[in-house]
């Protein structure tokens, strides 16, 4: 029987999604490793299968095993310290083969029950599997073109100068959060929400100024001009900078957002004068409005679309600061969802009522500990479902791979 429900039907639609990221990986480079900390190519093509067959076959529909090995060697990514190097060799790895019949075999046996899953399953795998076609995306970008094909891609290398102005947020209320959920991701206001999501919270947040545009490339450089290190996705030949795009190098775009650790985005903030925003900040300016209502996207309630950032894919680099006016937000600051995830000061620990999934208990409450931030926002590649008010990402502070950027704040 094949899947027919939309849900079920999103998981087959994030397969292609992901299935077309791997096609850009060259047959002799599955047991390569971009990024050094991080598991080799071949854990990856096999992780997102064996993430479904866990969470759903076996897990929710209670299906017998039929290779358990690979149920288990590919259960989990690692998120070790940047320097902490993995010691596994080729060798230790089955054959691209071998994983590619295990997925089919995955595929073929849940596309007969899928139906039969319960939604809260196949939310998790459908979400799990969109932020990896972001995570693998970070993974390419690290890869050789020796080691992988270049995408087909649209660059928006100019718009006009941003303005540097800082935008003053008034006193007002923050919602953090979603509404109290069940234990498996269900919400009053939404059909699925991360554990780390719940539960809903007011705050207050006293009145600041956020800079209307994230810091670009170009301010970035005075920044660096004045002795601070480079950021990771630029490379210097001679006396002039380059980008590191997915297609190959480029000259350094002044009007993209910079894309930095938060040490280096704190370090510039404080070069500045400034700080970064906290998570409460961040959605008081990016949600919230004059009249005190909250809204669910920065540009109001209408559903994301091309012309309010840029984001679900539409474009495997930045685009100017500039480019998106229709999705400012109600106090005018742009590019809050898009372009660029966004770090803020504020460490990554659960919400008051916190409870993990009973049916996932590790995906949250591990990372609880003081070592990664809260980023907001999305990327180039982060997926439309994903830009609800209250999602969060995380990482460490010194992890240089993720497409982030970041805004300055006063006080």
């Amino acid at each position: 029987m094949r899947p027919h429900t939309p849900l079920a039907r999103s998981l087959i639609e994030a397969r292609a999604r992901t299935d077309t990221l791997f096609g850009m990986v060259k047959p002799d480079a599955f047991y390569e490793r971009p990024i050094p900390e991080r598991h080799r190519i071949i854990f990856y093509l096999g992780h997102l299968d064996a993430f479904d067959w866990n969470q759903i076959g076996q897990g929710a529909l209670g299906l017998t095993p039929f290779q358990n090995s690979f149920d288990q060697l590919f259960a989990f990514g690692i998120d070790p310290p940047v320097g902490q190097l993995p010691d596994d060799k080729p060798s230790d790895w089955p054959t691209v083969d071998e994983v590619l019949s295990y997925n089919q075999r995955v595929r073929h046996t849940l596309d007969e029950v899928l139906d039969q899953a319960p939604e809260q399953s196949l939310h998790v795998a459908v979400e799990h599997r969109l932020m990896h076609a972001e995570t693998f995306a970070y993974i390419l970008h690290q890869a050789s073109l020796d080691h992988r094909l270049p995408p087909q891609t649209r660059l928006r290398l100019v718009g006009p100068a941003p303005d540097l102005a800082m935008i003053e947020i008034p006193e007002g209320p923050v919602t953090l959060g979603r509404p109290c959920h069940d234990g498996f991701g269900q919400s009053p206001d939404g059909p699925f929400g991360w554990d780390n999501e719940f539960d809903a919270h007011a705050c207050s947040v006293a009145s600041f100024a956020i800079s209307k545009y994230k810091v670009t490339n170009g301010e970035y450089l005075e920044f660096v001009r004045a002795g601070a290190g480079p950021p990771p996705f630029w490379t210097r030949r001679s006396d002039q900078w380059f980008w590191l795009a997915m297609a190959g190098t480029i000259p350094l775009p002044l009007d993209w957002p910079v894309y930095v650790t938060y040490e280096q985005a704190l370090a510039y903030a404080r070069w500045a004068g400034k700080t970064l925003p906290t998570e409460a900040q961040f959605h008081r300016a990016a949600y919230g409005a004059p009249s005190g209502e909250e809204r669910l996207y920065p540009w109001g309630d209408e559903p994301p679309d091309e012309r309010r950032g840029n984001f679900d894919f539409r474009h495997w680099d930045p685009i100017p600061v500039t480019a998106t006016p229709l999705g400012d937000s109600a106090f005018g600051v742009s590019q809050l969802v898009g372009n660029g995830w966004e770090w803020t000061t504020t460490p990554f620990q659960p919400f008051p009522g916190f409870q993990p999934f009973p049916f996932y208990p590790s995906y949250s409450a591990p990372f609880f500990d003081g070592a990664h931030f809260v980023l907001k926002g999305a990327s180039p590649r982060t997926a439309a479902r994903l830009l609800r008010r209250s999602f969060r990402n995380w990482f460490r502070p010194n992890y240089p791979y993720v497409y982030a950027g970041f805004r300055c704040v006063e006080n």
